[in-house]
């Protein structure tokens, strides 16, 4: 015997709408539940079938006290299928007049764009400016390293990194002499651990050379 197929939500939800439909009666939660098995729904899938519902306004829910009422009536789902058919009908009316409007734009574009020899013609000059422009583009490019505005900044980041690793060599011989003035007795092993990250006896502050002006006066 072939396992028995259960229902879709769309099925269900056709189901729990008929409830209503055949009472015209008001329903708690704990009541459709119970009678939702009836209509092959089982009891712990009428909760959210009945919120998909309330959710499309086909069924409608009110507090009255400490309880939730649920109930529908056919001229509801009427209602609703009227109202979305106006909002459908608004939007079909709303892209109609766009479509309208925007083959209005696309002919009035399209004057002074017919062909002609006149048109060829602009259009051959508008290429040969452009492949112009791109070359002399790239030919600029060669020269950036001679841009005097570019050197400076250069020279101006220079001075900055110069500084920076200048003062980072006084904290180095501050932090040293802090070493050696507190842990004189391991004086050995300081030096040792020095040589080992790259503070040797040359190690010294930066001196920053002139920088070149020949290539920017050239």
């Amino acid at each position: 015997m072939s396992k028995k197929r259960g229902l879709s939500l769309e099925e269900k939800r056709e189901k729990m709408l008929q409830i209503f439909y055949d009472s015209h009666d008001f329903y708690l939660l704990k009541e459709l539940e119970k009678f939702g098995p009836r209509k092959g729904v089982i009891s712990q899938s009428v909760k959210d079938v009945v919120q998909s519902l309330v959710d499309d306004d086909l069924v409608s829910k009110d507090k009255i006290g400490t309880s939730v009422y649920f109930w529908s009536l056919p001229s509801c789902a009427g209602n609703q299928l009227r109202n979305v058919h106006r909002k459908l009908d608004s939007d079909l009316q709303s892209s109609k007049k766009r479509y309208v409007e925007l083959v209005d734009q696309c002919e009035a574009l399209k004057k002074g764009r017919e062909e002609s020899d006149e048109r060829e013609v602009a259009l051959a000059d508008l290429k040969a400016i452009e492949l112009k422009h791109n070359e002399l583009k790239n030919e600029l490019e060669k020269y950036r390293d001679n841009d005097p505005a570019a050197f400076e900044a250069m020279k101006e980041a220079i001075e900055v990194a110069h500084a920076s690793a200048n003062r980072w060599t006084d904290n180095i011989f501050t932090l040293r002499q802090w070493c050696s003035n507190n842990f004189p007795e391991a004086k050995e092993q300081l030096e040792n651990m020095y040589k080992e990250i790259g503070i040797t006896d040359d190690f010294d502050y930066l001196e920053l050379a002139p920088i070149p002006l020949k290539a920017v006066a050239d």
